[in-house]
């Protein structure tokens, strides 16, 4: 009786019944608000309101929702730099500074009248009060990533417009905070800006070097995953060393590992999962807990101060976003997506409140009082739900425009793909590379799963060989579940294993196929093998076959050769889909060597539909050149070489030569080779929507080709 009565009282102390409890409300806030048509992130916040010690008092706000609730946070930001598009963002950076200035300052000036003029305070509490303002937090980001909106430009400049107010407040913040310590003199901002000067030298430069070797080494997924959100953490305590907030610190980690991390390997997958499970509600549960309505019952300055405080954050923020984008010239629906992400206040607002709290005018006499405190906390509330329900209305709507404009687009016959991707899963030594390339190239607004096929020898049927193919699939299963992608295994038995897979391309009417550059008998000396040579000669479909001599999420640039009539190949389009997917996911540089013609047609093509892919154009003036591409390539780059088959419009007679040209001059290199389609129902049909006229194949100046050559080596 004394063990249940223990149990039963409140708040609950018992570590198994907190954790309890704060699932059930993880499991069942998003079930029962999706039914109000309320987003689950509000559900999540008013749940940590009924709970808390100022509710139903069930939970204290212990050390736990301190640590969780604060990797929350960091695990919000980390995925907005993960999932930033970051061509958009260059593309974008010099709004996203404008709208960051605007969407900082408008507020800055409110809070500084609102706290003034209206509530009476000193000018040291104002301007703290419009640091608070000026600042805000992404706590709505969550719904964006859910609606697969990350990459659209009206997110990609609010994520940045973030950034750039947190830094202006923390920046005015810590000339606050030396003034009442006295330390704000030439040696304070000296000191300042050496440390914010390394901070960032360290983040841009040494990290990058340090994670790619470390994912080079080590393939563990486990692993990797420990390693990521250690570096986080790690970005997020070196920036509150500095004077910065942490938060500040676990974007800039999530922009630096973007490169390393595509948005389709199982790495991205597990992070999302973990931050979406468990860190971020336990931050919002937090957030809800230390709401105090109480106060605004017993007080009517309390109400005063949070009414006030409420119009002014959101006005400002809301007058902040309309004029962005009317100069920006976006539309209604994303000028709503960038008033609802940055109209939140969450831990940059309480950490600057608590600072306010902690310094002192005169011995006993704080900056601010606790009615500021409870004010902060209520704006905190009410804003975090004001921006969700903007949020998840804007993205609703923002997803039925862009869904629409896909189907206009296959209605015109620009977009028709039947694409369906088959993958000869034969050996465990390199399986991870050709699910991670098929992920990465397979079309996701298609939603079409993988097929991975494994075939045996049917004269060896011996249980350790069964035993093999089982491993082989079960791996290949577990690695495209970890990416979320559906995949359809299927065993053969076959004497001739070409014969065999080219039945069951055209069984399954696959688009293509993709295996790895493997020699299966020890007397096969040849480059390709017997087996890729009789696919080449036996199918017309696609053929890819890759060889990867570093994990593929390190690569900084794709190399690609390009024969002269390769666009009159009927597969044309399809093969230039491929890699610009797989690219456009590793974050990297792509290199095109083509003739003139040819290479004006594929920078037209990739300016029309991959806009966002940092792509150069080289002239290859024959393939009696290819050779010399050996002086282009380093170790962290890949090289695709787009081939011919015998008897089709771009084949060379040197092309016979290329598998030697391939073991002599490329042996080091990391190699994809793509034999395009031949069959004519096959031919992705395609129509310039947005004709550029360029005075040569580049496409862009020699200046341009050399800063983004430099900007990839530094990625």
């Amino acid at each position: 009786m004394d063990a249940i009565t223990s149990y039963l009282h409140l708040p609950i102390t018992d570590p198994t019944w907190i954790f309890f409890l704060v699932l059930c409300v993880i499991l069942f806030a998003p079930m029962i608000f999706s039914k109000l048509h309320i987003p689950h992130l509000i559900g999540m916040i008013l749940a940590g309101v009924l709970i808390g010690e100022h509710g139903l008092n069930v939970l204290a706000r212990d050390a736990s929702f301190e640590l969780f609730g604060k990797v929350g946070i960091y695990f919000i930001m980390c995925l907005a730099g993960l999932e930033m598009d970051l061509q958009n963002l260059k593309q974008n950076r010099t709004k996203g500074l404008l709208f960051g200035a605007i969407t900082s300052s408008i507020p800055f000036v409110f809070g500084f009248v609102a706290g003034y003029f209206m509530l009476g305070y000193s000018i040291p509490a104002s301007l703290l009060l419009a640091c608070i303002f000026a600042s805000h937090t992404l706590v709505a980001y969550p719904i964006v990533g859910r609606y697969g909106l990350s990459k659209s430009p009206s997110v990609t400049i609010s994520v940045a417009a973030t950034m750039v107010a947190l830094l202006f407040a923390l920046l005015f913040l810590a000339g606050i905070s030396g003034t009442f310590k006295g330390s704000n003199d030439v040696w304070f901002w000296t000191l300042f800006g050496v440390k914010l000067a390394v901070y960032i030298l360290c983040i841009f430069v040494f990290l990058p070097k340090l994670i790619r070797i470390f994912f080079r080494k080590y393939s563990d997924p486990i692993i990797q995953f420990t390693f990521t959100l250690a570096i986080v953490l790690f970005a997020a305590a070196t920036a509150e060393m500095c004077g910065l907030e942490g938060i500040l610190g676990a974007f800039l980690a999530g922009l630096v590992l973007n490169r390393f991390v595509p948005n389709t390997s199982p790495l991205m997958n597990r992070i999302e999962f973990v931050g979406n499970a468990l860190f971020i509600p336990y931050f919002l549960i937090g957030v809800g807990m230390l709401v105090n309505a109480s106060h605004m019952f017993q007080e009517v300055k309390a109400v005063v101060v949070v009414v006030i405080m409420v119009l002014a954050g959101t006005l400002s923020k809301y007058f902040a976003a309309v004029i962005s984008r009317k100069m920006f010239r976006m539309s209604r629906t994303e000028g709503t997506m960038m008033f609802g992400l940055t109209e939140a206040h969450a831990a940059g607002a309480l950490a600057m409140v608590m600072v306010g709290v902690h310094l002192e005018i005169e011995p006993g006499v704080p900056l601010m009082d606790n009615s500021v405190l409870d004010g902060v906390v209520m704006m905190i509330l009410i804003s975090c739900i004001i921006s969700s329900i903007a949020t998840d209305q804007a993205s609703k709507r923002l997803k039925v425009e862009n869904e629409g404009a896909d189907k206009k687009e296959r209605r015109d016959g620009t977009a028709r793909d039947d694409e369906k991707i088959l993958v000869l899963i034969n050996e465990l030594s390199n399986i991870e590379t050709l699910m991670l390339t098929a992920c990465m190239m397979r079309n996701q607004q298609l939603k079409r799963g993988l097929i991975c096929l494994n075939i045996i020898n049917d004269a060896d049927l011996s249980d350790k060989t069964q035993a093999y193919s089982r491993e082989c699939l079960e791996k290949a299963t577990k690695l495209a579940s970890s990416a979320d992608v559906p995949v359809q295994t299927q065993t053969r038995l076959a004497v001739n294993f070409a014969t065999a897979t080219i039945h069951a391309l055209r069984e399954n009417d696959a688009s293509e196929l993709l295996i790895g550059l493997h020699r299966k008998r020890p007397d096969d000396t040849s480059f390709l093998g017997r087996f890729a040579q009789g696919l080449i000669d036996g199918m017309s479909r696609q053929l890819i076959i890759v060889k990867m001599n570093m994990p593929a999420n390190t690569i900084r640039r794709i190399v690609v050769a390009v024969p002269e009539k390769a666009e009159y190949e009927k597969g044309f389009y399809r093969w230039i889909n491929r890699i610009a997917r797989m690219a456009k996911d590793l974050g990297c540089q792509m290199d095109f060597y083509a003739t003139e013609t040819t290479g004006h047609l594929i920078s037209q093509y990739m300016h029309d539909r991959h806009r966002s892919v940092r792509a150069d154009y080289e002239m290859l003036d024959s393939w009696n050149d290819f050779p010399a591409l050996h002086h282009e390539l380093n170790p962290d780059h890949l090289l695709v070489v787009v081939t011919a088959r015998r008897g089709s419009i771009s084949y060379q007679k040197s092309f016979a030569k290329l598998p030697n040209q391939l073991q002599t001059d490329f042996a080091h290199a990391s190699l994809m080779l793509i034999y395009p389609d031949q069959e004519e129902e096959s031919n992705e049909i395609y129509a310039f929507t947005n004709p550029h006229n360029y005075n040569s194949a580049t496409g862009t100046t020699r200046i341009g080709r050399w800063l983004s050559k430099w900007i990839g080596e530094m990625g």
